[in-house]
């Protein structure tokens, strides 16, 4: 595939703090690339290297074959940007917001049809300052969509949504891409990234740990499965030990978890239970995600 975007040892600093040590990635022509890690990974300082905002103490960068720094103007009218915080006047309607940032670019869509596209035509009189949550976020995306750019950069797109907001923009996402576009999509959800990315770069401490699909992050750690289930009453985890397609039980009040590899593992669980006359419920099976991907990698949970 074709690689629009290669970073190569990017390092960069803030005197005495390292914000990214060493990060080498590339994102492909036309796929959602995904960058995760915990608060202060270095995610953001990335991507802001990447469309000129800051510029690394060493390393190299290009994104559409251009330097984000030598030739940063002429990048800014390829790419759309959707930053972590925006500084719109509250009292800027949505119409005056996308006419005024249509007025940056040299080329332009209309921008009528573009907020009708993302539900924003009834509220083109509306004030920024009274749009719901998910209804700033789509105007977000469509300011960064106003000059069709061939790549669009969003960062912690849905921090502080509620799930069905998160969900809602999930699809925005996906529509994005589908009108042939590149998306580099910034955040610290993993259930986000494991949604929709097609390749997922995790960033810790300023370096990429880990660079492969969803699917195949997940497999390189482990195959190992889970059964959850809430044990009422008297429960002995002593039961599962002699087991062999068990390897480990654990325990938080009534909620336990058996881990284990192979398709008898769920059946060994039932059975077992039932052997020793062990009364449970909401019983279900759970695989492995990135959320474990990262624990395995790092030791600590991935929302800091």
């Amino acid at each position: 595939m074709e690689q629009i975007i290669q970073v190569n040892h990017m390092r960069k600093t803030y005197g005495s703090t390292v914000a990214v040590e060493d990060v080498s990635l590339a994102v492909n022509k036309g796929e959602i690339f995904c960058i995760v890690g915990p608060n202060g990974a270095g995610k953001t300082t990335t991507v802001e290297s990447m469309i000129g905002l800051r510029e690394p103490d060493s390393g190299t960068i290009k994104v559409l074959g251009l330097d984000p720094q030598t030739d940063r103007i002429a990048l800014a009218q390829r790419i759309g940007i959707q930053l972590q915080q925006a500084a719109i006047p509250q009292r800027l309607k949505v119409w005056e917001t996308i006419d005024l940032f249509a007025s940056f670019y040299e080329r332009t869509i209309p921008w009528e049809p573009l907020l009708e596209q993302w539900g924003l035509g009834e509220k083109k009189d509306a004030h920024f300052q009274n749009l719901s949550g998910g209804q700033k976020q789509r105007l977000f995306i469509a300011l960064a969509l106003v000059n069709d750019p061939e790549i669009v950069f969003l960062d912690e797109l849905t921090t502080g949504l509620d799930p069905q907001a998160r969900r809602s923009t999930w699809e925005l996402v996906e529509a994005i891409r589908a009108q042939g576009k590149t998306v580099v999509l910034v955040t610290h959800f993993m259930d986000e990234a494991e949604a929709l990315a097609d390749r997922v770069a995790i960033i810790d401490q300023g370096k990429v740990i880990a660079l492969d699909t969803p699917q195949a992050l997940v497999d390189k750690i482990s195959s190992e499965k889970r059964v959850v289930f809430q044990a009422n009453g008297r429960f002995d985890a002593e039961i599962f030990n002699s087991l062999p397609v068990i390897a480990r039980v654990e325990q938080q009040g009534q909620r336990v978890t058996v881990y284990g590899e192979g398709d008898k593992l769920v059946s060994t669980v039932v059975n077992t239970l039932e052997t020793n006359n062990i009364s449970f419920e909401n019983l279900r099976t759970e695989q492995s995600d990135l959320e474990d991907v990262f624990i395995a990698l790092t030791g600590k949970e991935i929302r800091e």
